[in-house]
């Protein structure tokens, strides 16, 4: 069975950071593109950064650039996303979803594709909220 476990939510001031952690189980690890996205309730759901673990690729969305930092550990078949200078703007509930089938790429993140791939697996989310 498919598991994705998002774990590290929880409040923070601006400008502080917060590190969220997808736990999977359950598919080979190195063959997936884990993505993060955020929602807020009443708005669309945000691409905000994406790693493919076989080839290291990352990308992030412009609103996140610079401040968040996505990484794997194959063996612990974990990604994790340190969030740095947080904004109120970052404020969402964070989902983790995995694919084999999208690579993580400046290409499928330019083309916005990595955004818009239907994902089979995703995890059940993480509040984040920051406060001003």
């Amino acid at each position: 069975e498919v598991q994705l476990v998002e774990s590290g939510g929880g409040l923070a001031q601006s400008g502080g950071s917060l590190r969220l952690s997808c736990a999977t189980s359950g598919f080979t690890f190195d063959d997936y593109t884990i993505t993060w996205f955020r929602q807020v309730p009443g708005k669309e759901r945000e691409g905000v950064s994406c790693i493919s673990a076989s080839h290291g690729g990352t990308y992030y969305a412009d609103s996140v650039k610079g401040r968040f930092t996505i990484s794997s550990d194959s063996a612990r078949k974990t990604v994790s996303l340190q969030m740095n200078n947080l904004k109120p703007g970052d404020t969402a509930v964070y989902y983790c979803a995995a694919s084999d089938s999208v690579q993580c790429t400046v290409v499928t993140g330019l083309g916005a594709l990595i955004w818009r791939h239907e994902y089979p697996y995703w995890g059940q989310g993480s509040q984040v909220t920051v406060s001003s």
